[in-house]
C-alpha cells in the first residue's frame, strides 16, 4: 500500500536537467496553477519537519524496506489521490507536502563523483519557459532573488531530508517498527474494511523502552514526532469517509 515506487527518478520527475544561464538565461518561472501531477499517487514522502502540519490531515506511515521514509496518506487506494480535484486544485485548507511544492526542482549531484547539489528542474513540465515574466537570471547573469528562494526552499529540504535519515535510523536501531494495518468497522457492514502494506510504531514496544532510551528520545524530540505519527492514524477513518461518501461514516 505505502511502498516507495521502483522508478529510477524520484516520484514525479521524469526529466532531470541542471538550471544554467547558458541553457536558461532569458527563462522565467511560469505560475503554477494547478497541482494534477499528483492525481495519481496516494503516498507523499513528508519529513520530520512537517509531521505536525501533516498530522492534522494525514495519516503518516512508513515505507517498507531498509530505506523507509514517512508518508503522508493522501488516499487508500494505489493511484488514487483525495486532495487534488478534477482541475488539480488541492483541497483548501490542507497542508500541501513540501515535497509537493519544491516540484519542479531539487538538488541533486550531477555526477557521481561531484562533492556538491546543483539545482536541477523537471523541464518536461513546462514550469520554466522563456515566455514567463518572473525571470530566474537578470541581464548580469545573477541568479534572481526568485532562483535565490528556491535554491534556499531546496536547501531547507535536503536538510530536513538528513533529519529524517537520523530519526528514521534511531526508530531502526530501537526496533519500534512494525508491519501495520488498519482496520475500520463500518456500521452496517459484516466485516471492517481493512488496510494493509505500510509500517508504522509498536506501541508496546515503545512502552517497553528502557528508561535511557526514553529521556534520550525526549531530549532530542523523537517522542514529539513518534506521537504525531500515532495520533495521525485517527486520519484513516477521514480518509475512508471521504473515499466512500455513501457509506455511514465509521
Amino acid at each position: 500500500m505505502a511502498s516507495q515506487p521502483a522508478a529510477q527518478l524520484p516520484l514525479f520527475y521524469r526529466n532531470l536537467i541542471p538550471l544554467t544561464t547558458d541553457l536558461h538565461l532569458g527563462h522565467g518561472l511560469a505560475e503554477r496553477s494547478e497541482l494534477g501531477f499528483a492525481r495519481e499517487t496516494h503516498a507523499i514522502p513528508i519529513t520530520v519537519d512537517e509531521f505536525v502540519m501533516a498530522q492534522r490531515h494525514y495519516p503518516i506511515v512508513f515505507s517498507d524496506g531498509a530505506d523507509g521514509v514517512p508518508l503522508a496518506l493522501v488516499g487508500l487506494k494505489e493511484g488514487e489521490n483525495l486532495f487534488v480535484d478534477a482541475e488539480g486544485k488541492w483541497k483548501e485548507g490542507t497542508y500541501v507536502p513540501a515535497y509537493i511544492r519544491r516540484h519542479p526542482f531539487m538538488l541533486a549531484r550531477l555526477t557521481p563523483e561531484a562533492e556538491v547539489l546543483s539545482l536541477v528542474f523537471d523541464d518536461s513540465w513546462n514550469i520554466v519557459t522563456e515566455d514567463a515574466d518572473n525571470k530566474l537570471f537578470d541581464a548580469e547573469k545573477q541568479p534572481t532573488q526568485t532562483t535565490k528562494n528556491i535554491l534556499q526552499f531546496c536547501e531547507q529540504f535536503e536538510q530536513a531530508i538528513a533529519r529524517t535519515k537520523s530519526f528514521m535510523d534511531e526508530l531502526n536501531k530501537l526496533g519500534l517498527l512494525m508491519e501495520g494495518q488498519a482496520q475500520i468497522q463500518v456500521p452496517g457492514m459484516d466485516q471492517p474494511a481493512t488496510f494493509a502494506g505500510f509500517r508504522m510504531i509498536d506501541e508496546k514496544k515503545l512502552q517497553n523502552i528502557r528508561g535511557d532510551q526514553a529521556r534520550k528520545m525526549v531530549q532530542n524530540g523523537m517522542l514529539g514526532l513518534v506521537y504525531a505519527h500515532l495520533f495521525s492514524l485517527s486520519q484513516m477513518r477521514e480518509l475512508f469517509a471521504v473515499m466512500n461518501p455513501d457509506l455511514p461514516r465509521p
